[in-house]
């Protein structure tokens, strides 16, 4: 298998058309990386890398997708959520809306349409996550004042919006989804400043005196392990329906007689639940922050405001994981559209009647294989909380959504090579 991988590494390099994407690739996440040192006029850096590892998980999630650009007080430490909220309200309006949905299938001219409204709802949303922001970091603005405020907000906009241009032109002219691949380069990037804490609670003796403290730090690392091991397999597992298509002649051709199969994949969703569990969790903090600032909000309010950081939230957010999944397989996924298709075409599933009957045993399928996939969701997206608990080290890693958004980026570029050199005839990863 590794001397596969080389090998197909290799073979890519080779091939002038793919190096040149790979080249292309590496050069806008190099400007990105790059893009995540260069500061905010008017933030203390000192201040923004405190609340990133002050225990809010908030800011410690905008740390960590970002790449660290958030405690570097960056022009890039929103990274590019509005653009990610923004995909998914229009993604849920294409479907509720007729209208939207009959020009989302009107070809390239019509993608071409909703992608340009996605960027205008990025840019708009980008500008309102940015004003929550300036008045929940207030306490990191070195100069309070309209102008310190426009600065600041018109500076995180804008950093989004580039970034947004970035994720495109690898999409359109590299390798991969590129707004994904921003993301894993951000999450990636804080690897090593992992194991650095890590090294340092082990030499302090947090994770325990003598060698307990190196059995801690094995078993931290097996479970990391294990779990991107898991979520590859989670990934690529599916429920196979298998599909007959009887025989017919066509003039003096017989066609069908084929079998083929359905893939359910147990986790269809991908990580748009946690994305949504996540939007909406945060949305009441967010909304405070905005309006109230740092004043005085009385308990009710100061509980919201930090309710993200209360014990039972770990498990409302697991809750809101799970509902999402649901709700987001359900979207996606049309059982009796599905079943009309496979009646055209003359087909049918074995001990299934054709049309309704079949709709109603792809739906029943389906609802099982989701409910594994919702639980598994719910366990990755709280096992940091877990570790956290048990460990004492806050700000892990490598868990929740950084590990799915990882896992999926990374098989579905190695996906993308795989095609590439198949066409030109070359063994893949795979083979």
């Amino acid at each position: 298998m590794a001397n596969n991988m080389v090998a197909s590494l290799r073979n890519s390099w080779k091939i002038p058309d793919l190096r040149k994407k790979m080249l292309m690739t590496l050069l806008m996440l190099l400007i990105f990386r790059l893009g995540t040192h260069i500061p905010v006029p008017g933030l203390s850096a000192a201040a923004l890398a405190e609340l990133a590892h002050g225990g809010n998980s908030l800011f410690g999630y905008l740390n960590i997708i970002s790449g660290g650009a958030f405690s570097n007080a960056s022009i890039f430490a929103m990274s590019i959520s509005p653009y990610i909220t923004a995909s998914i309200i229009i993604q849920l309006l294409t479907i509720a809306i007729p209208k939207l949905e009959q020009l989302s299938k009107e070809g390239e001219e019509g993608q071409k349409k909703i992608a340009q409204w996605t960027r205008y709802g990025a840019v708009i949303l980008g500008f309102v996550q940015a004003t929550a922001m300036y008045f929940s970091i207030r306490g990191a603005v070195i100069n309070r004042g309209v102008l310190s405020y426009l600065t600041i907000v018109i500076t995180f906009t804008a950093g989004t919006a580039f970034l947004m241009w970035l994720g495109e032109q690898i999409t359109e002219y590299g390798i991969g989804n590129g707004i994904s691949l921003i993301i894993f380069t951000g999450i990636v990037s804080r690897g090593p400043m992992t194991v650095n804490i890590l090294i340092q609670y082990l030499r302090a003796g947090m994770l325990g005196e003598g060698i307990i403290g190196y059995i801690v730090l094995a078993l931290i690392v097996l479970i990391m392990l294990a779990m991107i091991a898991l979520v590859v397999y989670v990934q690529e597992a599916e429920r196979r329906i298998p599909v007959q298509y009887a025989k017919r002649v066509v003039g003096r051709k017989m066609y069908g007689g084929q079998s083929t199969h359905i893939p359910i994949k147990v986790n269809s969703a991908g990580v748009m639940p946690i994305i949504f569990a996540m939007s909406i969790a945060t949305f009441p903090p967010t909304i405070i922050n905005m309006i109230w600032g740092g004043r005085e909000t009385g308990k009710f309010l100061t509980y919201l405001k930090d309710m993200n950081e209360k014990p039972w939230f770990t498990i409302v957010y697991a809750l809101l994981v799970m509902f999402f999944t649901f709700f987001y397989t359900m979207i996606a996924f049309n059982p009796v559209e599905l079943a009309n298709n496979i009646k055209k075409n003359g087909g049918f599933v074995p001990g299934i009647r054709p049309g309704k009957p079949t709709a109603e045993f792809i739906t029943k399928v389906v609802n099982r294989v989701t409910w594994f996939g919702a639980f598994f969701l719910a366990l990755v997206t709280v096992l940091p909380s877990l570790l956290q608990m048990f460990t004492k080290i806050s700000n892990i890693w490598l868990g929740g959504t950084s590990l799915l958004i990882m896992v999926n980026v990374a098989l579905e570029t190695v996906k993308q090579i795989e095609s590439q050199l198949t066409m030109r005839h070359y063994k893949g990863f795979l083979d």
